[in-house]
Formats: structure tokens, sequence, C-alpha cells
């Protein structure tokens, strides 16, 4: 067999995807969020942040059976609920994914032998739009640029980031801190479209960033739809990856892990007693998180949630509060009028089935 037929049949690397939840398919938090756009945050498909400013626009952002075959049997589809057609300067909206620098090393980007990029993803939209995929270095303000096209109908876009060598610029912090960005620009004001598009690798300018796009707030008759992301070192893009959905779970737990919703009456956990009107129960998350959270996530309200001790269940007068958490665990507390033992092991359940527990490490 020659070497170049060899070469051919050499399979693409595993893991060789820096995006993470590409094929949409984890949405712990919801499948489904409306009247986005007022604020960034993330709300619905893991690892994939909305970042917004000033603009009037709304949407609703759900995770949509309706991929591309032999890609992805989900999606994320933004649906224009609320148009925006007076853009002031400062407006826009964007889809974005921040990386941590620790995985992007193999980038080598700022030195010399720097290595090309690829983004490649599928999409499709309700009508024919331009709009702008952006590679931002946060760690030294730079950036590439490329205007897509969409149709009604799905098609895959590339996306060749060239060599950013050392030309003045550092490598990746290589930290769990973000250092790169993925943004998907849909909607802006002059501030980030008066200039010409950074095509390749430039010193940040706004005016550079979204230049040529259109508006996805033009219409509520306007849908967008995006799966099968990939990042991935060299000049060409592979096929999607296909991962496990076990290590895809894995890997977002890494920045949120959510525990429910349950049914009524379902178990949290077990805990102990430390006085009359307060238990306490431990979550051990699955995996390590990138950072220690500094807040407890939970439904908001507190007879959603209720010890049992003893032959007893009793309903908790005040919503479950963060005590103490690391990385790798977390001590919840949660209270009573009375009644509780001291020392007595409990078991936490839920009252009603949209009680939940979660705890962010995002970028």
């Amino acid at each position: 067999m020659t070497r170049a037929r060899q070469n051919a049949n050499i399979s693409p690397a595993v893991g060789r995807n820096m995006i993470i939840n590409g094929a949409m398919n984890v949405a712990q938090r919801s499948s489904s969020v409306a009247g986005i756009g007022a604020a960034a945050g993330y709300f619905t498909l893991d690892r994939w942040l909305i970042d917004t400013a000033n603009s009037a626009g709304r949407l609703t952002m759900s995770q949509t059976a309706d991929g591309p075959n032999g890609i992805s049997a989900n999606c994320i589809k933004l649906d224009c609920t609320t148009a925006d057609t007076s853009i002031a300067a400062s407006e826009y909206f964007l889809l974005a994914q921040n990386i941590e620098g620790q995985n992007l090393q193999r980038i080598g980007k700022g030195v010399a032998g720097a290595k090309q990029v690829t983004i490649s993803f599928y999409v499709k939209a309700s009508a024919a739009f331009d709009f702008v995929v952006e590679f931002f270095d946060s760690d030294n303000s730079r950036h590439c640029c490329k205007l897509f096209s969409t149709t009604t109908d799905w098609t895959r876009v590339e996306f060749v980031v060239p060599a950013d060598e050392d030309d003045g610029s550092s490598p990746f912090d290589d930290d769990n801190a973000t250092s790169g960005r993925l943004f998907f620009w849909l909607h802006a004001g002059t501030t980030f479209t008066g200039g010409t598009l950074a095509t390749a690798w430039a010193n940040n300018t706004n005016a550079n960033r979204a230049a040529g796009i259109d508006s996805f707030f033009s219409s509520t008759d306007n849908n967008f739809f995006i799966t099968g992301v990939q990042m991935e070192v060299g000049p060409v893009a592979t096929d999607f990856e296909q991962e496990d959905i076990s290590t895809t779970i894995a890997k977002c737990q890494r920045y949120y892990y959510k525990t429910g919703p349950l049914a009524s009456n379902a178990c949290f956990g077990t805990g102990f007693n430390v006085s009359t009107t307060v238990g306490v129960g431990e979550t051990v998350f699955p995996v390590k998180l990138r950072a220690i959270p500094t807040a407890l996530e939970q439904n908001g309200t507190a007879a959603h949630y209720r010890i049992a001790h003893r032959a007893t269940a009793t309903t908790c007068s005040a919503v479950p509060a963060l005590d103490r958490v690391n990385t790798d665990r977390a001590i919840t507390t949660f209270t009573v009028g009375s009644g509780l033992t001291a020392g007595d092991g409990i078991e936490i359940r839920s009252q009603n089935s949209t009680a939940f527990l979660a705890w962010s490490a995002e970028l």
C-alpha cells in the first residue's frame, strides 16, 4: 500500500473538536426559553451563551429536533418574537461559546509555528441572510472574521483561520479562564458594522467585527438554526466529530451541574439535621467543576422542597441555600419551621416536579 493510500485511510483524531456541545444535544437548564434579548446569559443549551446589549429585539431560544441528517438530530433554533428595525449604533446580539485557555494550547497561537484552525458549522434560516462568525482572542484582544450566508436548507460553512504567529501578540494563557471566544454575529449597529470586516488576524477594532451583516431582528418571521459546530487544528474541515453523549454531558457538567427537575416526592440526596429547624445535604458532583461556584440555583419556591426524617416529611420554610462548596461537592442548607431532631439522618425530597438544585462554574 502506498503512503498516499495509507494517509487517505487515516481517521481524523478523536477529541479534535474544541467546541463543547456542538451537536446541541445537552440542555440542562431548559430546552426552550422565551423573551431572550434584554440581557446576556446562559439560557438553554449547555455552553452556548447569548451576548447582547441595547437591542429591543426579543427571541425564543430552543433545542429543536431538526438537525441535518447524519450530523445531529438537534440544533439551536432562534425565533424572532419582537422585531428591532431602529438599530442604535451600540446595539449587538450574538450567540457565543467561551473557551478555556488550557483547551486552546494545541493551536500554538502567538509563537513561531502557530497552527491554522478550521471552524465549521451547519446553518439554515427562514430566508437568505448574511451573518458573521468571529474567532476572538480575549487574552490579546485580536480577532479574525468571516461573512457567511444562509439559505432555507442546511449548508455547511467552513472558515479557515490563518495561523497567528509571533507578531507581537502572546500565546493563549494556559489556565481555566476564557482565552478564546467563538461569536456568531446576528444583529449589530454601526459601532460594530461601520468598518471593513477583519478577515485576517488583527488587533481588535469594533467597527471591523460585524461589517456586512443583516439583522436577525428585522422581522418576527425570522428563524435561525445552527448545529454541528466544530473547531479543529489544521486547514481542513473534517467530518463533524460524533461524540458519545456521556462524554458530552461530562464536559458540560464541568461548567454547570443540575440535579432535577425531579418528580414530586423524589430524592435529591441524604444528609443530617444540625438543629430542630435546619438540615444539610451533600451533593457530590459527577465531574470536578472548572471553578468554585458562588451561588446555588433553585426554583425559588421553598414549599417545593422538604426534609424526610424518621416517619415524617416536613415542607421547607425557606428556599435551599448554599452552605459550603468546592469544585467536587457542595453542602446545601434546608430550613423548616420546627420538628427536626439534631443529629438524625434525613432524606432531601422534592415537593414539586419543577424542583431542582444547580451550581454554575461557567466562563
